[in-house]
């Protein structure tokens, strides 16, 4: 182990073995290797020097948490987390062990799903087709031009296309809600009007994604959708899987 620490990626039931060939985040790769405790295991290797969000280490990770869940449930460490030592990564799997395995068992065959709706970029003719104070408020700049008719104008546009594309979100969530076997709502994100996370049968994600699609295709007068996934289940596993504490 270098002085770096220990990088994390995921926790996983006890006895599920790698997958071939997979490496870790840094340049060259770093070897993967586990710490046991009890039913619990995690995924680690040598945190790499100068650790920083490049593009080839995230991707690194994510490949190796969507590998990992190939061959079972997986809860996934963000990008980042590491460790002083394995000893520290021990005793942590120790004390949440119970919660661990009760996530693990959440997640167990599922994948998450991320939709994002934002305001239709070609929606402003609906909009001005269907809302009357928008055409007053046109009407006002047409016939007295000006610096304030003008921001008024724009204000209400942009309020009015954000409620349609949440209030379409929100009919979008009712439809997949039922197709999924939990939500979550996601931290908000500028210019989207909603961001939510479903928890979705492996299985069924391909007709979950179609679904979702189908709604965007129908209403892309009122939202743009941008559809996520499937993705490790980072969603999903926050509350009841304490991260592993960074010390390096």
């Amino acid at each position: 182990m270098t002085n770096n620490g220990v990088y994390v990626y995921a926790i996983i039931r006890t006895g599920k073995p790698l997958p071939t060939d997979a490496s870790g985040v840094g340049s060259p790769p770093a070897s993967l290797r586990v710490v046991r405790q009890g039913p619990v295991t995690a995924v680690v290797s040598d945190a790499p020097p100068q650790l920083r969000a490049r593009r080839r280490d995230l991707l690194a990770h994510q490949d190796l948490l969507m590998r990992l869940a190939d061959g079972g449930p997986v809860l996934p460490m963000r990008f980042g987390m590491v460790a002083p030592d394995e000893e520290t990564v021990r005793k942590q799997l120790a004390v949440a062990e119970t919660r661990h395995i009760a996530a693990l068992e959440h997640v167990d065959g599922g994948v998450e799903v991320n939709i994002k709706a934002l305001s239709a970029e070609n929606g402003l003719a609906a909009l001005v087709a269907e809302d009357r104070n928008i055409r007053r408020l046109r009407e006002d700049v047409r016939r007295r031009p000006g610096y304030d008719a003008t921001l008024r104008l724009g204000e209400a546009v942009a309020v009015a296309l954000s409620r349609r594309a949440a209030e379409a979100g929100q009919r979008l969530v009712r439809e997949l809600t039922p197709m999924a076997r939990a939500a979550a709502a996601g931290p908000e994100v500028q210019g989207c009007a909603l961001n939510v996370s479903f928890l979705v049968n492996r299985s069924d994600s391909d007709d979950f994604r179609k679904t979702a699609e189908r709604f965007g295709d129908a209403h892309r007068e009122r939202v743009e959708l941008r559809i996520a996934g499937p993705l490790p289940c980072y969603s999903f596993v926050a509350d009841d899987c304490p991260p592993v504490p960074a010390g390096a």
